[in-house]
């Protein structure tokens, strides 16, 4: 059972497409064509921004799709090493060209922006970000192009606490569940009696609580089991190691905070001020992550984490710096899938339906042979 909860912190994916082939529907019909589909994407992109901007006092900034290597920002996406930025040398005719990478997050950068759009306590902003990661399995969620509003909000200290976390999360559900009302009611036929509608309410709990609940199982798997009684959830605490001595997930350690202790019940001390919208996608019949956030790091849960994670040479680029130095204010921020609150949204079985990237070929034919139209 170890050896599974070890794999299981690999990353996202399914790994074969045998199991790909095993977990698509073969009874799949798409609600809408593909020209209705890229109307609602349009229509939802909309309500959704409008709303987050309206819910969280975010206003909408440009985003890199480039950064400079040497500046820190990258998101290296978990603590192992095995997901790593496209890199490539920028700037033809220079003595010493520029180090680029292709960002695969703008879950750094986005810190840093709040102080260069000089934003207030209570007032934050939102990108149209766009990504390549190119180490994932790609399967029926997962793809090498990732599309987020990725967001970062100003917030003081004393709004460092799961009750300002829980209100955030709250607010961004809003957006999403009346994204899901207001596009069904522009486009009737996603109304379907086949696919309940997601719930009002997300329930909060932390992953401790989970791996109580299911102490034997790898974190999909009690992820899975847990939608199965609670359609909706957000999981507190990802990234600090539980008490089967293994994290929820291996989450990376400079920029949410999962070490601060945040609460205690029956005894335990749990931590951690981050967490993951998770739905139940009832055309796939999966559990389906929506968004990552978290209260950001102090400089000291930075040093802390950079400590647990044996990375405290990460505090040599400026972006560590910059937090140790309090140059750049404390926030909180996310990422919420684009193409995957859409996928959800509008009752599609792949991402390939509602994003265009590269898709091997034996994905393609598992897709045809169940009438999934993946995009090219």
């Amino acid at each position: 059972m170890a050896s599974n909860k070890v794999g299981d912190l690999a990353g996202p994916g399914i790994s074969t497409y045998p199991e790909v082939d095993k977990i698509l529907p073969s009874d799949y019909r798409a609600s809408l064509g593909p020209k209705e589909t890229q109307h609602a994407i349009t229509a939802l992109k909309r309500y959704i921004e409008d709303g987050l901007c309206r819910e969280l006092n975010l206003f909408r900034v440009e985003v890199p799709l480039i950064v400079d290597k040497e500046s820190g920002v990258n998101d290296y996406l978990d603590r192992d090493g095995s997901r790593t930025p496209i890199d490539f040398p920028v700037g033809l005719g220079l003595d010493k060209r520029i180090n680029g990478q292709v960002v695969q997050a703008a879950t750094k950068w986005k810190r840093m922006a709040l102080r260069q759009f000089e934003c207030k306590v209570g007032e934050g902003i939102i990108t149209d970000m766009r990504a390549v990661r190119k180490d994932y399995f790609l399967d029926h969620d997962h793809s090498a192009y990732v599309d987020q509003w990725d967001w970062e909000k100003v917030i003081g200290a004393e709004m460092r606490d799961l009750d300002y976390l829980k209100g955030t999360v709250r607010a961004i559900w809003k957006v999403i569940k009346g994204a899901e009302q207001y596009i069904q009611k522009e486009f009737p036929k996603l109304k379907e009696m086949r696919y309940p509608d997601m719930p009002e309410e997300l329930t909060f709990l932390h992953a401790e609580e989970i791996l109580d609940m299911y102490p034997d199982l790898p974190r999909k798997q009690r992820e899975t089991q847990i939608l199965q009684k609670h359609p909706a959830v957000f999981i507190i605490g990802i990234g600090w190691v539980l008490k089967d001595g293994y994290p929820h997930e291996m989450r990376a350690a400079d920029y949410d905070d999962w070490a601060t202790p945040t609460v205690t019940r029956n005894g335990q001390l749990m931590h951690g001020l981050n967490g993951d919208i998770l739905v139940w996608n009832p055309v796939t019949k999966r559990r389906h992550e929506l968004t990552s956030m978290g209260i950001r790091v102090t400089k000291d849960t930075l040093r802390q984490q950079l400590e647990l994670t044996k990375q405290l040479d990460f505090l040599k680029l400026p972006y560590h710096k910059a937090i140790l130095a309090d140059q750049i204010p404390l926030s909180i921020g996310g990422g919420i899938g684009q193409s995957r609150t859409v996928m959800q949204l509008l009752r599609k079985a792949h991402l390939g339906e509602v994003s265009v990237t590269v898709w091997p070929r034996q994905l393609k034919t598992i897709c045809e042979k169940k009438n999934i139209r993946v995009l090219e």
